[in-house]
């Protein structure tokens, strides 16, 4: 017998019997929700009851760190494949990751100096 047929044979044989069964086991073992006087209550971020409107205003500063967190975040993750080819781009790759690191300076340095990264 052939093992390249029966192996994924057998794996998808046995994802199409498990999976409806661990549904099926969770549906039994789970908490059941149905006549629970706690069905229809809001939960958000593990506050159980909101304590303000919805249409409160927040302020700026949370959206501006999580937007500077992003872009840096991003650019960090440019780095990876320019560490793992490093030896194959040569002094070229070296050059071209400081101006790119140096572009990244500046603009934690403009962001440093607007004083983006104060909290009042």
């Amino acid at each position: 017998m052939r093992y390249e047929f029966w192996l994924p044979a057998a794996v998808i044989a046995l994802v199409t019997l498990a999976v409806p069964f661990l549904f099926h086991l969770a549906r039994h073992l789970g908490h059941s929700k149905e006549g629970s006087d706690r069905q229809g209550e809001v939960y958000e971020s593990g506050v159980s009851a909101p304590y303000k409107d919805s249409f409160e205003r927040f302020n700026i500063k949370y959206y501006l760190v999580a937007i500077i967190f992003v872009i840096f975040d991003v650019e960090i993750l440019f780095m990876f494949p320019w560490a793992v080819t490093l030896r194959e781009l040569g002094l070229f790759g070296l050059i071209e990751m400081f101006v790119f690191m140096g572009l990244l300076l500046a603009g934690l340095i403009y962001i440093y100096r607007k004083k983006a990264l104060r909290w009042n």
